[in-house]
């Protein structure tokens, strides 16, 4: 039998079949590029940057939800609590965290000139007022002559406390007294009571065995305070309470960080953050947005007036 059609009829040929190597590069292709698609996936997922950032109190509420708003964001955050206001800035400059957000401008400066260190201010978070508590009397008046009150003993919140005291009248400073005032500056034949210097975590569990104490906000809620309790206190919105705005603080060369910053603007911009940040200091926390150039001009004299002051 012929494959061909009858004579005289057009030669039709038979079709070709179907190559199926389109189909097979294609399928190939697909797999590819899913895979692909998974690969980077899991190396994004398996590489994501964790930012650690140190804070005296981790236990407070606003930490929780602060990592909770960073991560909405796509920011991991480990914070990572340190038990004495010295450590932190030492733990930034070496690489053990990546920024720290427990103090305020004049403590920086005092550890920048006496580390020979060049840690920078990344943005502000709030002042607070520095109190003076008391469980045996309700008003600085009814502090008796020749009582006893604590004070925080690092430099910064010391010079800090004495200027508190000086304000409520129970004790006098030499020429007035200055950020950088210590204990010996402190006129003892015209002050009417003795202060003594512990270690800020310990100004509040010493209440029982002094007049009244200085407590920096950190230990007002630890130590079953409110702001209600507080006998004097300083005024944060006074113009020369800039030096104590707290800060977000990190290495020289990061200080342009586009995830670091990005944490600080949600610190500021967070409702619930900030509500907590407020709950947690009783209500006195003065929230501020100061420029970061601002920031860092009044840490460059603050640490110009230190150094002139040693």
């Amino acid at each position: 039998m012929s494959d061909t059609a009858s004579a005289g009829d057009k030669l039709i040929p038979a079709p070709p079949a179907k190559k199926k190597t389109g189909f097979i590069v294609g399928a190939i292709i697909a797999v590819v590029v899913i895979v692909a698609a998974i690969l980077i996936v899991i190396n994004l997922g398996g590489n994501k940057e964790t930012v650690r950032l140190g804070v005296v109190g981790a236990s407070d509420s606003q930490w929780k939800i602060f990592i909770e708003e960073a991560a909405k964001e796509g920011i991991d955050v480990e914070v990572v609590d340190f038990q004495e206001y010295t450590q932190p800035n030492p733990a930034v400059s070496e690489g053990e965290i990546d920024l720290n957000m427990f103090q305020h401008i004049i403590y920086l400066a005092q550890y920048n000139v006496d580390s020979d260190d060049d840690l920078t201010i990344i943005g502000s978070s709030a002042i607070y007022p520095l109190g003076l508590y008391s469980t045996k009397y309700d008003d600085v008046k009814d502090i008796p002559e020749g009582g006893v009150v604590s004070v925080p003993d690092d430099p910064s919140n010391q010079a800090r406390a004495l200027l508190v005291l000086q304000a409520a009248d129970v004790i006098s400073l030499k020429n007035g007294g200055s950020p950088f005032s210590t204990l010996a500056d402190v006129e003892t034949d015209k002050s009417r009571v003795t202060v003594k210097a512990l270690g800020a975590a310990f100004t509040a569990t010493s209440l029982p065995d002094v007049d009244a104490a200085i407590i920096n906000n950190d230990y007002v809620e630890d130590a079953g305070l409110t702001a209600d309790d507080v006998i004097f206190q300083d005024d944060p919105e006074d113009e020369s309470a800039l030096p104590y705005i707290n800060i977000f603080v990190t290495r020289a060369e990061d200080k342009d960080n586009e995830t670091y910053r990005k944490l600080v603007d949600i610190y500021q911009t967070s409702q619930p953050v900030l509500d907590a940040v407020q709950k947690n200091a009783g209500g006195t926390a003065v929230f501020v947005q100061t420029p970061v150039d601002q920031l860092n001009k009044s840490l460059a004299q603050t640490e110009k007036d230190y150094a002139a002051s040693k």
